[in-house]
């Protein structure tokens, strides 16, 4: 058996970095991930709660926010509960193995809306491999 879920998609809100009693780091945020066009060209797109662990947490927290493109290996996992008032309760979200960002952050300094480059800046990250079509690009 396989459960196995591939996503790219742009982060809806910025990730939410929280730790268990015990220390571990959780994160959790949502993932907006175009379906393809309808009949009428129409785009509509699928919010997917994202939850990452330990190390994955931590990078979301720290180098993710909302916006950015990013690919999300993982698994899904459905939660099952009865709620308070008796009803069962269903929740699916994808726990995520492997987060990567596809997209460079955005410089929010002054100097680089003029185009200019700090010499504090860091390196630019390299190009992502293969060719990513942006899922929120107008055409």
């Amino acid at each position: 058996m396989l459960n196995r879920v591939v996503l790219i998609g742009r982060l809806a809100n910025d990730p939410e970095l929280k730790y268990t009693p015990s220390g571990i780091a959780v994160s959790t945020f949502t993932l907006a991930v175009n379906r393809m066009p309808n009949a009428q060209g129409e785009r509509e797109a699928d919010f997917i709660p994202i939850v990452a662990w330990r190390q994955q947490a931590e990078f979301a927290a720290n180098y993710l926010t909302k916006g950015r493109l990013v690919a999300v290996d993982g698994k899904l996992q459905i939660r099952s509960w009865v709620a308070q008032d008796g009803t069962r309760r269903k929740n699916a979200e994808v726990i995520a193995d492997n987060l990567r960002s596809l997209d460079r952050p955005k410089e929010h300094t002054d100097a680089s809306r003029a185009g200019a480059v700090s010499e504090e800046a860091p390196a630019p990250a390299a190009e992502p491999a293969g060719d990513f079509e942006d899922p929120f690009a107008e055409e």
